[in-house]
């Protein structure tokens, strides 16, 4: 099998959850599989690019807002989170998935769907260990097993790994798909993602 899509992604980015409901369907049409790999805005884009979160910045997190509505109005995605309502910490969740993915690697993609099912479809804080163990988790994993795992200085590490890889990798927004070394920013993209698998790019 060729090479799998690598996914990169926020769960606290409403885009990545929009296309995290679409990448496995793409690259399953391709003889792919998906490499998950969430990464943190604010290390990309705080730290590194040295630019506000997008709903924080003038004019345009006014249309983001409106945006990501129509988008889920469009497509008929649940989308309970209020998006004028805090992130809160995004650390948790990224942990539990790491910890997950290296622990019970099969259950990748399913934690997952899960994670941004809480946090998007319907609204959970997921800022600490506790209450991202609390959300329905797949494979019979044990919610404070999970808790703890979470809290634990190897998911901390595993995070850490991962974001340095992320940003050695160029990659700065949430998603972001790279086919065969080749990156595609924003969910608007994934035609194009489709397109270059079809075509062997161009």
């Amino acid at each position: 099998m060729a090479a799998p899509l690598s996914f990169y992604f926020d769960f606290i980015s409403p885009y990545g959850y929009f296309a995290s409901l679409r990448v496995e369907e793409i690259a399953a049409r391709h003889g792919r599989n998906v490499d998950w790999r969430p990464m943190l805005l604010g290390v990309a884009v705080l730290k590194v690019m040295g630019l506000k979160p997008l709903l924080e910045t003038p004019l345009k997190g006014d249309y983001i807002r409106r945006d990501v509505l129509r988008h889920a109005r469009r497509h008929r995605i649940p989308l309970k989170r209020d998006l004028n309502a805090s992130v809160g910490n995004p650390l948790p969740a990224a942990r539990a998935f790491y910890w997950v993915k290296q622990q019970h690697p099969h259950l990748e993609a399913a934690m997952a769907h899960a994670l941004f099912h809480a946090f998007w479809a319907e609204g959970r804080d997921l800022s600490t260990p506790e209450k991202v163990g609390a959300i329905e988790l797949p494979g019979g994993l044990d919610g404070q097993v999970l808790a703890e795992a979470t809290a634990s200085e190897e998911a901390a590490s595993l995070l850490r790994n991962a974001v340095a890889s992320a940003l050695k990798a160029g990659v700065f927004g949430s998603p972001t798909v790279v086919v065969d070394g080749e990156p595609f920013w924003g969910v608007d993209r994934l035609p194009d993602v489709e397109a270059w698998l079809a075509e062997g790019g161009w």
